[in-house]
C-alpha cells in the first residue's frame, strides 16, 4: 500500500503531466518567430524601457533561481521535472526582453552584457528552507508577477509599443499557468496536512518579498517608477494576490488569519527561546 508520502508525489506527478501536456499543445511560444518585432516603437518613453529593464534584471537571476529549487526538490521526480520545465519557460521571458531593450534601440548589446556581470556579482538565495514553503511561496509570487505583468502590459499598449505589449502578453500567460500549477499542488497539501500547510503559507505571507529586491541595482528607486505606471502595493496586493490566491484555496479569511497568529506565536516562543 503506498504511503501518504509516496501517493502525494504520485499525484504532484500527474499534476506536472497534465500542466506539461497543456503547455505543449496551448501556450508555447517563440521568441523568434511570435514576438512582432517589426512592431517596435522607438519612441516609445524611457519609463516604458526602464521598467522593461528592471523586469529583465529580475529574470536574469534564473540560473540561482533554477539551482536553488531543483536542490530543493530533487529528491522528488514531479517536482523536480516541474522546475526543470519552468526555467525553461522563464528564460524566454528574459531572452524576449533583452531582445526587446536592443532591438528597440533603448539599450546596446554592450550594455546589457554590463548589466549581465553587474546582477551575477549577488546571488539569490531561496529565501524559505522546504519545498512546501517554496511550493507556497510560488503560489504568491507567480500571482504577484502575473498581476504586475498585466498592469504593464497596459502601459506598452498605451505607449503605443506593439511588440512590447505582444511580450508582456505572453509572458503573463506563462506567470498564470505556473501560478495554476502551484495552487494545484498546494491543494493537495492541504489535503494531506491542512495544519501544517496553513502554518507555512502564513509564515509565507508574513515573509513574502519579490526576488529582485536587495539584488537588482537602484531596486527601491526603480520600483517607484514602476509602480506609477503599474506597479503592487500593499492594498493591490491584498486585492489582487492575497485575497484571490485565499478564494482559489478555499482558505477562509478567519482560518488564515488564525494561522498566522499561531505562526506570530511560534515566532515568539523561537526568539524567545534563542535570546
Amino acid at each position: 500500500m503506498a504511503t501518504p508520502t509516496t501517493r502525494l508525489e504520485e499525484r504532484v506527478y500527474r499534476i506536472y503531466m497534465e500542466f506539461f501536456e497543456k503547455a505543449e499543445r496551448e501556450r508555447r511560444w517563440s521568441v523568434f518567430d511570435d514576438i512582432p518585432w517589426d512592431k517596435v516603437n522607438r519612441d516609445a518613453p524611457e519609463d516604458l524601457a526602464l521598467c522593461a529593464e528592471t523586469f529583465a534584471s529580475v529574470e536574469m537571476y534564473l540560473p540561482d533561481y533554477v539551482a536553488a529549487g531543483i536542490n530543493i526538490v530533487r529528491p522528488w521526480f514531479g517536482r523536480s521535472w516541474w522546475q526543470a520545465n519552468w526555467g525553461y519557460e522563464e528564460s524566454k521571458h528574459s531572452l524576449a526582453l533583452g531582445e526587446y531593450l536592443v532591438r528597440s534601440g533603448k539599450r546596446t548589446q554592450d550594455q546589457m552584457f554590463a548589466l549581465h556581470e553587474t546582477l551575477f556579482a549577488k546571488k539569490w538565495e531561496a529565501p524559505f528552507d522546504t519545498a512546501r514553503q517554496m511550493t507556497l511561496y510560488g503560489v504568491v509570487q507567480e500571482q504577484a508577477t502575473f498581476v504586475i505583468y498585466c498592469k504593464h502590459r497596459e502601459f506598452a499598449r498605451r505607449a503605443g509599443d506593439e511588440c512590447l505589449h505582444a511580450i508582456y502578453d505572453y509572458i503573463a500567460r506563462d506567470e498564470i499557468a505556473h501560478t495554476r500549477f502551484y495552487q494545484a499542488v498546494t491543494e493537495a497539501l492541504l489535503e494531506e496536512d491542512r495544519p501544517g500547510t496553513l502554518a507555512d503559507l502564513a509564515l509565507v505571507f508574513a515573509n513574502f518579498k519579490m526576488p529582485g529586491v536587495d539584488l537588482v541595482p537602484d531596486y527601491d528607486e526603480r520600483i517607484l517608477k514602476m509602480r506609477e505606471e503599474g506597479g503592487v502595493d500593499r492594498d493591490l496586493f491584498i486585492r489582487k494576490v492575497y485575497l484571490p490566491v485565499l478564494k482559489f484555496l478555499n482558505i477562509g479569511r478567519h482560518e488564515m488569519l488564525a494561522a498566522q497568529r499561531v505562526a506570530l506565536e511560534a515566532r515568539q516562543r523561537r526568539d524567545a527561546m534563542g535570546a
